[in-house]
């Protein structure tokens, strides 16, 4: 029993990890930088000066932070507790009551089994969750979920830097229903509308000053300058 509650509030710890980097990116914070400090905060270590602005510096990002915070504690505390219990002799064949074994097994090898145990479905579950198609979907799933129930509240347009004139620079999520989605910047037009694409983020990776030629896909991330309204009205039409 303990090591199946080991077992389950290590996978909760991943799903809760993966759902705070998710409230992070749905805030602003790109998805590595999101990743970093979910992690950061459940495990309690710490990360730069420039970086805990990001997140003490906005009200919504310190309440995601502070409830992760409390959830990585207990959840630490519980896999402490539960792992150090599961050592102790006979601590398997106590709660599973297992009597049909045909030999009988010495008090002495039960923790090396219990550890021998914990440390394979350890390994599992890293490997389940770290793998990057298993990783995308429960990433894609977790993210519907909470836009649909508006757990977290989307940033669709967030302004990085705004000039006079209403001018700025802005971070555009593309959706497969956005017009500018399965086109190349070319086919797009954005220039045409006074519209530059300085970047485009794929899966993570940043394209600075992208070709003509490059394909907008849904799930990339555009970062535009020009006329905020202008920006707004020509690609975020339908994120909004």
């Amino acid at each position: 029993m303990n090591i199946l509650l080991f077992i389950t509030v290590l996978v909760v710890s991943f799903l809760v990890v993966r759902i705070g980097a998710i409230a992070f990116q749905l805030t602003g914070l790109e998805w590595s930088l999101a990743k970093f400090q979910a992690l950061s905060c459940f495990t309690g270590t710490g990360f730069t000066t420039k970086e805990a602005e990001l997140i003490t510096n906005n009200p919504r990002r310190r309440r995601i932070a502070s409830v992760i915070m409390v959830l990585g504690n207990a959840g630490f505390i519980t896999m402490i507790a539960t792992f150090a219990n599961s050592l102790r002799p006979r601590a398997i064949v106590e709660k599973l009551d297992i009597p049909l074994l045909p030999f009988s097994i010495p008090n002495s090898a039960l923790p090396w089994i219990n550890l021998t145990i914990t440390a394979v479905a350890i390994y599992i579950i890293y490997k389940f969750f770290t793998n990057t198609k298993v990783a995308r979907r429960l990433t894609s799933v977790l993210r519907k979920h909470i836009t649909r129930k508006k757990i977290i509240k989307s940033v669709s347009f967030e302004e990085l830097t705004v000039v006079t004139g209403g001018y700025g620079v802005s971070k555009i999520e593309i959706r497969e229903d956005n017009p500018v989605s399965n086109k190349t910047l070319l086919e797009s037009s954005l220039r045409s509308h006074g519209i530059i694409v300085l970047a485009i983020i794929k899966a993570g990776k940043t394209m600075p000053n992208p070709s003509a030629d490059t394909k907008i896909v849904s799930g990339d991330e555009l970062v535009c300058f020009g006329n905020l309204d202008n920006i707004k009205n020509t690609i975020c039409v339908v994120n909004n």
